[in-house]
């Protein structure tokens, strides 16, 4: 079963932004993430609806923050790119009709969505600055001369 790993990606993209001192294009962004750049303009043309990236066009362009890192919580982006399922796991409902689904179904609820409510919850925590900042540490503790745009795995 594939992981919907959405939200990671762009809380990646965010951070890669907020780390750019200039725009980036949706091919830098892209490589950053080893993916297609038409995902990337996809994902973050929802993100500009949101207002929390803007686009400028032509030479020197790209996708650049428009939002305050330390307004903006993962619960909100989370929000913005549709809330997406929190587990794999669900309920069945082949038959409604039976008894013994039900039963399931109903001791599965509670526990599911007690689950999502935490973890939701924990996001509504933690700020997109909160995120720039461990970056900025772990950053600072290696030892290195390189761009924080560059993949960790690809250094010798």
């Amino acid at each position: 079963m594939k992981i919907d790993s959405k939200l990671s990606s762009v809380l990646h993209l965010l951070l890669h932004m907020a780390h750019s001192q200039r725009p980036m294009t949706s091919e830098a962004l892209a490589a950053c993430l080893q993916g297609s750049p038409v995902v990337v303009r996809r994902t973050l043309a929802g993100l500009r609806e949101a207002g929390f990236v803007s686009s400028e066009k032509g030479h020197g362009g790209g996708w650049v923050l428009a939002c305050n890192l330390k307004s903006v919580t993962l619960r909100d982006v989370y929000d913005a790119v549709g809330a997406p399922t929190v587990f794999a796991m669900g309920h069945r409902s082949d038959q409604p009709e039976c008894l013994v689904e039900q039963a399931v179904n109903h001791a599965l609820s509670g526990a599911l969505l007690d689950a999502q409510a935490l973890l939701i919850e924990r996001l509504a925590r933690v700020t997109l600055a909160d995120l720039a900042a461990d970056f900025n540490q772990r950053f600072a503790d290696l030892p290195h001369h390189r761009s924080p745009h560059d993949p960790i795995h690809r250094q010798p």
